[in-house]
């Protein structure tokens, strides 16, 4: 409505001007040699209206032929976007469906319409890869990492395929190269943890795992694998410290610490350190180390003492004491230690035979000594087996921690178990590759 009142009104000054004009009269005199024209005003400015209007159609015309093969290509290319668009439809409806044969069709005919653009290469990787054609499908994704928009999508697919064929060096490149293409991409970076851990590369396993995102124990068993793996002596006893620091209950990384401090010549300090683990979470290896240089019977019962002294209710603490007292002859003492563990009902397959020797050493081969030791033998038989280290993959026994069974090639599955029955819980864990120690 506005608009036609403007209009109304601007059609009103015209008609007014033009009336004006001939109003006033006055003539508009074009002179060309002798050749003399005379027009009125207002005929002049008519003349002047009309050849801008017809000049202006003469323009516009020009423009609107000029513009038609531009114009035919945009509604062609439109037309073919239109109808690519269909077939990647179609074509992920086949891929969804399970029918990479149809999948194929229709990427064929969109990459026709649409060309190699990011998304068609990438479909046409997975339906060549769902149709069993991997060479193919690498095509696909080597073309999509020549292009800057498409680079990091074709990186994945080949580094999936590397995964696959277990060619761990392609892989780790790939990884390096997804991770420079997209920085700080998460799947980057746990590809590559997993990498590390699959060509056990420990050290780099342990720098790809921030602090808050593994536990205490795993992070602890990765930094000891990193450390018996690290050449420079000052770099490896960091390593070591931190799998204490992150999980001072792990035995190994208590044994290892330890074992350098007295390399260094801090004997008293390698013993704390074993007194603190021990105080922690008790284990016969702990015991082990620092009875070890004890040679004398009573100065090992001494020793033992000493180190079970914070923690002299444990299981372990008993036996120890008990094993090192019946060796140096203090009978009475170790019966009073064993029999205790006895009777608390934790104690192991070790403590009865530890009973056997005992009544062999008091009783000897008399009625009442044979009677004991059958006594014995038949709860060792029924009492939950000793612990050792044990691979929960394959059930192969270790005689220490190992970051990966040599069995069967599983890392982070050895673990300080209590025999057939730690065995059965842990069968169904999945190979994860994760490093993990109790």
């Amino acid at each position: 409505m506005l608009r036609a009142i403007w209009l109304l009104i601007l059609l009103a000054l015209g008609v007014w001007a033009a009336l004006f004009l001939r109003q006033m009269g006055g003539i508009v005199e074009i002179s060309v040699g002798q050749t003399f024209i005379g027009i009125p005003v207002w005929l002049g400015l008519l003349a002047l209206v009309v050849g801008f209007v017809v000049l202006h159609g003469i323009l516009s015309a020009w423009k609107s032929i000029r513009g038609l093969p531009a114009r035919m290509r945009a509604r062609r290319s439109e037309r073919q976007r239109r109808d690519g668009d269909a077939a990647v439809t179609r074509a992920l409806v086949a891929l969804a469906a399970g029918t990479p044969d149809q999948a194929r069709t229709e990427i064929r005919r969109a990459r026709g319409l649409l060309g190699d653009t990011p998304h068609t290469l990438l479909l046409t990787a997975e339906a060549e890869r769902m149709a069993g054609r991997d060479e193919a499908a690498n095509e696909a994704f080597r073309a999509l990492v020549k292009r800057e928009d498409g680079k990091f999508l074709g990186l994945r697919g080949l580094l999936r395929d590397a995964m696959q064929r277990e060619d761990w060096p392609t892989a780790q490149r790939l990884a390096r190269e997804a991770e420079a293409a997209q920085p700080g991409a998460q799947w980057v970076k746990a590809e590559r943890a997993a990498l590390a851990l699959r060509t056990r590369d420990w050290r780099e396993a342990l720098a790809l795992s921030p602090p808050g995102q593994l536990s205490g124990r795993r992070r602890a068993a990765l930094a000891l694998a990193a450390a018996m793996q690290e050449p420079e002596p000052a770099k490896a006893a960091s390593l070591e410290k931190e799998a204490l620091s992150a999980d001072p209950r792990f035995a190994p990384a208590a044994l290892a610490v330890a074992k350098r401090q007295a390399a260094e010549g801090s004997p008293r300090r390698a013993k704390t350190t074993l007194q603190t683990a021990w105080t922690v979470a008790p284990h016969p290896d702990l015991a082990t180390a620092y009875l070890g240089e004890e040679k004398d019977a009573l100065a090992r019962v001494k020793a033992a003492e000493a180190l079970t002294h914070d923690n002299r209710a444990h299981p372990e603490s008993r036996l120890i004491l008990g094993r090192t007292a019946l060796a140096a002859g203090l009978t009475g003492r170790a019966r009073a230690e064993l029999e205790t563990l006895v009777s608390s009902g934790s104690a192991d397959r070790r403590a009865y035979l530890a009973m056997v020797d005992m009544d062999a050493v008091e009783l000897g081969e008399s009625a009442a000594g044979r009677a004991a030791e059958a006594k014995w033998l038949r709860a060792a038989a029924a009492a939950p087996p000793e612990p050792r280290w044990q691979c929960l993959s394959c059930g192969t026994e270790h005689g220490r921690w190992e970051p990966v069974c040599e069995s069967c090639g599983t890392p982070g599955r050895i673990e300080w178990t209590g025999g057939r029955a730690a065995l059965v819980e842990g069968a169904g864990t999945p190979k994860d590759g994760t490093v993990a120690a109790t």
